[in-house]
């Protein structure tokens, strides 16, 4: 019974710093307001090696023997722990899913950043990429992340204009 308490108690103390995780995690970014979109790209590969590591501690053999004692035990601590298991494998599934599906932009990011503002040959194909992203995406098709996607193309745009501008 000490055993399964001291256990419980561990247990805990994970749940409590995965909530953090996840918490911190779904608060809103704070970017710079001319951020392009390869910084969307990056939030996401970042998050997804975040979240993958997590996984990778959560399944690894001494978590996975200390959760097997609280099973014999029938523990109530573990109702929560498959809860955040399962909101972990989430968001890692999302962050994994976002970055394949950002990638898919990458090729257009370098020249909406070099190009003469004379761009529009790259627009129809990016613009037919995020609609194929939005439509097919099973996480990145929110309006949130779409906003924020188009954002970021168009300060990219802007931005590109005004080195143009500039050196002209």
């Amino acid at each position: 019974r000490e055993v399964t308490e001291k256990l419980e108690e561990v247990v805990m103390i994970w749940t409590k710093q995965i909530r953090q995780v996840l918490v911190e995690s779904e608060q809103i970014r704070r970017e710079a307001d001319d951020v392009g979109p390869s910084a969307e790209l990056e939030h996401w590969k970042s998050r997804m090696s975040s979240f993958n590591s997590l996984l990778d501690e959560i399944k690894s053999s001494r978590v996975k023997k200390i959760i097997s004692i609280l099973q014999a035990a029938r523990s109530k601590a573990l109702q929560q722990w498959k809860e955040l298991d399962h909101s972990i494998t989430i968001a890692a599934n999302e962050a994994k899913d976002n970055v394949r599906y950002l990638y898919t932009l990458d090729k257009f990011f370098g020249p909406l950043a070099h190009a003469s503002p004379v761009m529009m040959e790259h627009i129809p194909s990016l613009m037919n990429t995020v609609f194929m992203i939005y439509c097919t995406s099973p996480y990145y098709n929110t309006s949130e992340h779409m906003t924020s996607l188009f954002l970021k193309i168009t300060n990219q745009m802007i931005n590109t204009c005004k080195a143009y501008l500039c050196e002209g």
